[in-house]
């Protein structure tokens, strides 16, 4: 199934159990509302799935994990509500992935940046690539990780996300990120990268789907109250990216794009 969304999509596809989600959009796999929206929707979908007993979330292309939030959406937003319910789509996508009752393994083929090193961050084990590379951008452009960084915060610790956040421009390598516990595996290209996904998933799909719904529920303590958290955040966001400084800022990405 496949779900067109203005020059990009969601596909999913449940093959021997195991629920493939898969996103794209042209400019870097970054996310619009819709396409959140959808991944959200999706995630939710194969939780509650009888057929399905392990999610796989990738995006497509060779290149880029994901971008993070859509400059022409955020160039559009007006009021402080519209803000706080684009940055909420982050929050929705984090949510649901604590919530859903199956694991998720994260295909992490190349860059992360912003919210997609919060979708890396979310899934509960990600393995990626040498070309895996991550960033979070978004102090460069007036605002913060504030909706995305409780979930960083929580797989890399503080002192990580303090550092990726404070220092906005820095790439820093697959390998760093490994260490730092965001990649529980990182391989040196694709072929290597989903043969470990393969084998991961052929021993996940046959072991106890309610001894691994239990196993979620001990990782994910904590968080209840990520229902509120995240939408707070998401109008703090909401908020700073009308400010002039941000309006000039996102301007002069999207020229540069």
């Amino acid at each position: 199934m496949k779900q067109d969304i203005k020059g990009g999509y969601v596909e999913v596809e449940t093959h021997r159990s195991i629920t493939t989600i898969e996103f794209f959009h042209p400019q870097g796999n970054s996310l619009p509302s819709k396409i959140l929206e959808d991944i959200a929707q999706e995630i939710h979908s194969a939780g509650v799935h009888d057929d399905c007993k392990l999610i796989i979330l990738r995006s497509g292309g060779d290149r880029t994990f994901c971008s993070g939030a859509s400059f022409n959406e955020l160039a559009s937003i007006r009021t402080e509500e519209e803000g706080k319910k684009f940055f909420s789509g982050f929050g929705n996508v984090i949510n649901e992935m604590r919530r859903c009752p199956k694991f998720i393994i994260g295909r992490i083929q190349g860059k992360c940046v912003g919210g997609g090193v919060g979708l890396a961050a979310a899934v509960d084990y990600a393995i990626a690539t040498e070309a895996a590379e991550v960033k979070l951008s978004e102090l460069a452009v007036g605002i913060g990780p504030f909706v995305v960084g409780p979930v960083i915060e929580r797989r890399m610790g503080v002192s990580a996300f303090t550092h990726m956040a404070i220092d906005a421009t820095m790439w820093r390598n697959a390998e760093w990120a490994r260490r730092k516990g965001l990649f529980a595996e990182v391989h040196p290209n694709i072929e290597a990268m989903d043969e470990s996904i393969g084998r991961l998933s052929a021993h996940l799909v046959h072991s106890n789907p309610d001894a691994m719904h239990e196993m979620k529920k001990v990782f994910w303590k904590g968080t209840e109250h990520w229902d509120a958290l995240l939408l707070e955040r998401a109008a703090i966001s909401g908020k700073l990216v009308l400010s002039d400084h941000t309006r000039e800022a996102i301007n002069k990405f999207k020229a540069a794009l």
